[in-house]
């Protein structure tokens, strides 16, 4: 049986983190205080390739903290591609925790699914 699941991704997972960043070929990301334009804040800072400022993931509230001023200081598709990236590499991690096999395919349209095998059958 075949199930449609859509995610919201809340960042929580600092090895999710890392392995989105390494995935997309970004630097290795690394738990500082980031100055953004309004204010400084804590977390996992994940430079974007183009991005005037990181994205400051608070893996406690699973919340993001950003300032791109509207696609001026850095693309919002970048930042939509480390959210797919984090949300796939966490979904893969806790899959293979439960002991289940994870196969990924990547769509013509930029999505990925990923087949989950578990035992008796496929999620």
């Amino acid at each position: 049986m075949s199930h449609i699941v859509q995610i919201k991704t809340q960042v929580r997972d600092p090895v999710a983190i890392a392995a989105a960043c390494q995935r997309l070929a970004l630097t290795a990301p690394a738990e500082r205080t980031a100055k953004l334009y309004d204010g400084e804040y804590t977390g996992w800072c994940v430079e974007l390739p183009g991005w005037r400022y990181p994205v400051v993931c608070n893996t406690t509230t699973g919340e993001l903290k950003y300032d791109n001023f509207q696609g001026h200081w850095g693309q919002q598709q970048e930042l939509d591609r480390f959210l797919q990236a984090y949300a796939v590499e966490k979904s893969k991690l806790e899959a293979r925790r439960q002991g289940h096999t994870v196969l990924e395919q990547p769509l013509s349209n930029g999505s990925i699914k990923l087949t989950i095998q578990v035992a008796g059958g496929v999620a």
